[in-house]
């Protein structure tokens, strides 16, 4: 069985960093795509970033494009969504999610798995 375990959310101030974690484990991940996602207060969900496990390669929305990087460990079996220059509308619940394939989307619903969770606050 999939999981996705996300951990590494916490509170910083504006201008700060912070590495999101995305533990995966049931299956091997080489022919999957993992994605970032956030949702803020009273917002609706959005895509952040996405990463093809097998090649590397990352996608990301324009609003963290050269802020934010995602890659992953194949080792580990993990995905990191390391976040820098932070600013106050990035505060939301950030989950990452799994789809089978190698096609980077960046709509919800074509994700299969998704993790519980982990807030992120950034004050200013």
């Amino acid at each position: 069985q999939v999981q996705l375990v996300e951990s590494g959310g916490g509170l910083v101030q504006a201008g700060g960093s912070l590495r999101l974690t995305c533990a995966a484990s049931g299956r091997t991940f080489t022919s999957y795509t993992i994605g970032w996602f956030r949702q803020a207060p009273g917002k609706e969900r959005e895509f952040v970033a996405a990463i093809r496990w097998s090649a590397g390669s990352s996608y990301y929305a324009d609003s963290v494009k050269g802020r934010f990087t995602i890659s992953r460990d194949n080792a580990k079996n993990t995905v990191y969504l390391q976040m820098n220059s932070l600013k106050p509308e990035d505060t939301a619940v950030y989950n990452c999610a799994a789809r089978p394939g190698i096609l980077v989307v960046t709509t919800l619903d074509e994700y299969t798995y998704w993790g519980q969770g982990t807030q992120v606050t950034v004050s200013s």
